[in-house]
Order: C-alpha cells, then sequence, then structure tokens
C-alpha cells in the first residue's frame, strides 16, 4: 500500500469506526472509571494494567516501568512489516487525571461515565482518556482491518503530566524513535504548537539571625549593624521580576499568542520565623510562561542575570544575593516542573499530511495556531522528533466540573488518526 490510500480500503475503515462506535465509548467509559487523579498521584496501576492488556492482546511489544512507585508507564509498539524503510509514528498520552475538587460541586460520580445528549461525562473525558481510547481504538481496528502497516505504531501512555512528571522525555530518551509525534492531549480539535513553562525557587537568606528587638537598629542612623529582613528584601526581588516581565511584554513576541503572553507569576512566598524575630530566610517560587521559540535554560538564565543585577544595585544583596533553583522532577515531590515548548513546523510532511486528512474526515481545514496551555508534547519536540498537539475536546471543560467531550469529535478524531497512521506509516522514509 502506497501513501495514497485506496478509497475503497479507506470507506472500510471509516465504515469500521462508525459501526464499532459504541466500542469506542465503551473503552472511553472504561478508562474513565478509572481514578487516577494526579495528584495525588501513585495510583495509575490498574489502569495502566488494564491498558496493557488491551495491547498485549494486539500482538504489542510493550516496555513497562516505574520511576515512581506507584506509577508505572508504559510504550507498547504495533510493529511494521518493513520499519527500517518506512515512518515510524508516536501516539502520546498521558493516563493521569486532573483533580477532582469538591465533589459535592458535581452533578454525578466523576468516576462513572454516562453518555446524554450525544456527550460523554466524566473527569478525563476532555483531558484525555477520550484520546487514549481513539489511539487504542485505532491501533485495534488497523489489526482488525488487516492493513498491513510498513512502518511501526507506538503508543506511548505516561503518568504524571498532571504534576509536570516529564515522563514523556523518559520515552524520548530510552524508547523507540518516531518519524513523527501526535500528542493527542486536549487541543480543540485544532493542529498547535506551544508555549513553554518552568517553575523556579528564589530564596534570600541572611547569614546571621536577629531579634526582633535589635531592628531598630538594622534600619535608623547610626544603629552599626549590617543585617536585613529577608522578606523585605525579597519586595525588591519582586519588583525587580515585574520589570522584567513588562520588559518582556514590550520586547518580545510571537505569532498565535497575545501580546505579554510571556509571565513571570510571582505564585507562592514563604518566610520568616517568628514574630520575636527578623525574617532571616525567604523564598519565592515563580512560575514562568515563554514562547516557542525560546528554551527554558536560556530563559532562567536571563532572569538570574537580571535579579543578579537588581542585587548588585543594593548593599545588603550584594553581599548575600538571591539564590535559585530551577525546575524540578515533580510539583508532588519537590515543587518544581518544567514543560518545553514547542514550535509548530507547518510545512513539515507530517503537519501537511495530518491536515489534508484532519480536511478529508472533517470536511473544514484545521485550525493551526498555539495552545494557551502546557502538554508533554515539548518534550517530544525537545527530543528532536518533529511534533503537533492534536486531540479532542474541549479546553475550556478540560479540569473543570461536569467534564464532558462531544461524542461527534470523538469518532471523528478516530477517523483522522486511523488514515493519518494508515498513510504515515505505509510512507517510504
Amino acid at each position: 500500500m502506497s501513501e495514497k490510500l485506496d478509497k475503497d480500503k479507506l470507506l472500510h475503515l471509516y465504515k469500521m469506526v462508525d459501526e464499532k462506535k459504541d466500542e469506542l465509548i465503551r473503552l472511553s467509559c472504561d478508562l474513565i472509571s478509572y481514578p487516577s487523579v494526579c495528584p495525588p498521584g501513585r495510583n495509575c496501576g490498574p489502569v495502566q494494567d488494564f491498558i496493557q492488556g488491551y495491547l498485549e492482546e494486539l500482538g504489542c511489544s510493550i516496555d513497562r516501568w516505574e520511576y515512581f512507585k506507584g506509577d508505572p508507564n508504559i510504550v507498547a509498539v504495533l510493529p511494521g512489516t518493513d520499519s527500517a524503510n518506512y515512518k515510524s509514528l508516536i501516539l502520546n498520552n498521558h493516563v493521569d487525571v486532573a483533580e477532582v475538587g469538591d465533589v459535592s460541586q458535581w452533578s454525578f460520580d466523576p468516576f462513572k461515565p454516562f453518555v446524554k445528549d450525544g456527550r460523554l461525562y466524566g473527569r478525563g473525558a476532555s483531558d484525555m482518556k477520550t484520546a487514549l481510547a481513539a489511539c487504542l481504538f485505532t491501533m485495534k481496528l488497523l489489526k482488525e482491518a488487516d492493513v498491513g502497516l510498513k512502518g511501526d505504531l507506538i503508543l506511548h501512555s505516561v503518568t504524571g503530566e498532571e504534576v509536570g512528571e516529564g515522563i514523556t522525555r523518559q520515552c524520548v530518551e530510552s524508547g523507540p524513535r518516531g518519524d513523527f509525534a501526535i500528542a493527542a492531549d486536549i487541543s480543540d480539535f485544532e493542529i498547535l504548537g506551544q508555549g513553554g513553562v518552568i517553575t523556579g525557587w528564589i530564596t534570600v537568606e541572611s547569614p546571621t539571625t536577629f531579634h526582633d528587638g535589635v531592628r531598630a537598629r538594622m534600619i535608623h542612623a547610626g544603629g552599626g549593624i549590617f543585617g536585613a529582613s529577608a522578606v523585605e528584601k525579597m519586595s525588591k526581588v519582586i519588583q525587580g521580576l515585574q520589570d522584567l516581565e513588562r520588559h518582556w511584554a514590550v520586547m518580545k513576541q510571537y505569532e498565535g499568542f497575545p501580546p505579554g503572553s510571556n509571565t513571570i507569576n510571582p505564585a507562592v512566598i514563604e518566610g520568616g520565623r517568628h514574630a520575636a524575630f527578623v525574617a532571616d530566610k525567604c523564598s519565592l517560587w515563580i512560575t514562568v510562561h515563554f514562547y516557542p521559540d525560546e528554551d527554558y535554560k536560556d530563559v532562567s538564565k536571563e532572569i538570574e542575570e537580571h535579579i543578579m543585577n537588581v542585587a548588585a544595585g543594593d548593599p545588603w544583596l550584594r553581599d548575600n544575593p538571591p539564590k535559585f533553583r530551577w525546575g524540578g522532577e515533580s510539583m508532588i515531590e519537590d515543587r518544581g516542573e518544567i514543560f518545553p515548548s514547542l514550535e509548530l513546523d507547518r510545512e513539515h510532511e507530517g503537519t501537511k499530511l495530518l491536515a489534508d486528512v484532519h480536511h478529508a474526515v472533517t470536511g473544514e481545514k484545521p485550525i493551526m495556531g498555539m495552545s494557551p496551555t502546557v502538554t508533554d508534547a515539548g518534550w517530544l519536540g525537545e527530543g528532536g522528533i518533529p511534533t503537533v498537539l492534536y486531540g479532542p475536546g474541549e479546553l475550556a471543560l478540560a479540569h473543570a466540573v461536569d467534564e464532558s467531550i462531544d461524542l461527534e469529535d470523538l469518532i471523528s478524531y478516530t477517523k483522522v488518526l486511523i488514515e493519518f497512521a494508515t498513510r504515515w506509516c505505509n510512507t517510504p522514509k
């Protein structure tokens, strides 16, 4: 089979999706019924057991490992017949879902999914259990239809995306490479790139702890004590961050983002010991959003340099400069995360083919642009794999009370995946 998919074969695949849509919905419901909520996380074993069993029945080779105990990860390969010479495709998914919050605000049990008025309801319906179901179902239908993929079809089923654990990075570094990747996370059925996010901690600390009773000697003429409140000095750091943020808003821009989308949010501040002490330590937790043409290493370095210049203008901070800690392995484990940005290569043959298939299935040309949120797609791009963010659902409903998805979108999305995988994985390298 060539990249030009036979029309009769294509219609047969579409018909299979329509005829078996109830099976797709049941699979989605099965996945949603597992309460793989993160945080707290460390609860994804049961849903991954279910997914592994599904994939094993398809004859996939499976690599399963745990980086954080209790949250196994899966990379599965549906092998092609001539993978050395034909293109491979990665379908990237995460199995963890956002916190439910106050269950009393929900109209139903978030983990007892149901269908009503053409929509499927449940936590993970939009983000992103149904997209995962579409990926699994695509692999199953391709196997049943005996399409005969020549290139490999690779599935990532990872944990911890909701808390920035970056397991997809491990998939890229040690797993099979792909010639193209679709991060199936929610994108409102658009083909998107994304900005990036990095969190950081800035700490101001005094080498000496002072009693509150000597504060007057630290701040008034002739006191003679070279000391300062770390909380007060942090205010200079915060002002410096605001100045840099405003500078970025004026000087940086990227098509697809409103001006000033590159922000520095002073999210959490922790400092001081007790009311009877002058604060000897203060830490600020910041969240930084940056554009797709920027790298988190360069952005964090730019912030450090700016704040060190601020410190150089203050006699006490000059001798006691701020310290920085960037990113982290997990918002749960070490209160830090990194999401690399992803530029959208509109001219890549994979992107063009996906756009063509979307148009053929839906009758509409896909919107291409930038996601206002972040996903693991950035780790795929960071690893040198051409990648797009492309998933069903509505971002406004992700993480929301009474989360749901339009079933017509889910069915159309599955048709796009099945045609795209067939054409891409039968294209010579």
